[in-house]
């Protein structure tokens, strides 16, 4: 393992005011997003898709790293070029989804773990040998009032660790991603609290596990209440409570915290962002930064529809969201913004 070089990597995917587009949807995601704009779900639309992304102009002003998944690593531009080389050209650091995704735990209904730690050293040691640099896991927390039971926790907890102990003697980065969903009727009080609980768990078994803090991306959800709950609070609110949050439960060791936006409306995930770093930023160890995926992919994708047509309109929504998140770090976004923005492009 070298520390300065996981270190180094660390602070470029949070620097300069950029973020993370995660576009590691599974197969059968994208084909459900897919179908639901009535694209063909096929092979080569997931290609021509995913390259409309990559090649998005100036893309690499404001993304600093991509998350691919195993499909997309492996896919080329229609001119043969692979598009690991695209990425790269772009400036622009690569990464690749791990998990094989999450699964019922067994033992404990209505819970699930994510698996795939199963040969992992090998598949890591493959993509690291393609050019990528960091990978991703993500572990999926469900809560109402009886969940999450303590075994989810400290399951998710584990499997987190162990894949971050081996992305790490591989020379990869792990994005470390616990996330409590938004699904529910939760209040935003209940979220804090088992946010916290997961974060401690977290952070305990990456202790054990000798991960170097210093080498790790944080990649939680923000502290929300229930989607179908009553009561949402306002942009402020949330952004105190993820803050207050994270402050207490996040050594100040890891050097950058990148929100999922986790099925959030694309302007408002930029809005909550925004108050983070508008009201908090002085106070903060790490960078705040997004690792957004429907955040910034979903407009460009409703405006494409599957239409080599639409390729150019679609991009520049693309690199709109982007920069609109970009300016959310430095506490600068707003409706103005969204505004101009789009009157120029």
């Amino acid at each position: 393992m070298n520390e300065q070089a996981l270190i180094a990597t660390a602070r470029a995917m949070v620097a300069d005011d950029k973020g993370l587009l995660a576009m590691d949807e599974s197969n059968g995601t994208c084909n459900k997003r897919f179908a639901a704009l009535g694209i063909p779900q096929t092979v080569d639309q997931r290609r021509s898709y995913r390259e409309l992304i990559i090649t998005t102009p100036d893309l690499g002003k404001y993304i600093s790293g991509l998350i691919l998944y195993d499909e997309t690593i492996r896919q080329q531009k229609k001119d043969g070029t692979p598009f690991i080389k695209v990425i790269l050209n772009a400036g622009i650091i690569p990464g690749i989804k791990v998990d094989i995704g999450s699964k019922d735990l067994a033992g404990h209904p209505g819970e699930k773990v994510t698996e795939g730690l199963d040969g992992l050293r090998d598949r890591i040691k493959e993509y690291a040998l393609m050019g990528v640099r960091f990978a991703k896991w993500r572990g999926v927390i469900c809560t109402d009032d009886s969940l999450p039971s303590r075994g989810c926790i400290a399951a998710n907890a584990q499997a987190l660790a162990r894949y971050a102990a081996l992305c790490q003697e591989a020379g990869l980065v792990p994005i470390v991603e616990p996330e409590l969903l938004m699904d529910g009727d939760h209040t935003i009080h209940q979220c804090s609290d088992v946010t916290e609980e997961t974060l401690r768990a977290v952070f305990k078994e990456l202790y054990l596990q000798n991960v170097m803090l210093e080498g790790i991306i944080l990649k939680p959800n923000m502290i929300l209440p229930g989607l179908t709950f009553k009561v949402q609070e306002s942009v402020d609110d949330v952004a105190d409570a993820t803050i207050k949050c994270l402050l207490r439960n996040v050594p100040a060791a890891v050097p950058g915290i990148a929100f999922l936006s986790g099925g959030q409306a694309a302007e408002l995930a930029s809005s909550r962002l925004n108050a983070m770093n508008l009201r908090f930023k002085s106070r903060l160890p790490c960078g705040v930064a997004f690792s957004f995926a429907r955040a910034i992919q979903q407009p460009a994708l409703e405006i494409w529809k599957g239409d080599e047509a639409n390729v150019l309109e679609a991009q520049r929504a693309l690199l709109h969201r982007a920069m609109c998140n970009a300016a959310a770090r430095r506490g600068e976004y707003n409706a103005d913004l969204e505004s101009c923005v789009q009157s120029n492009s």
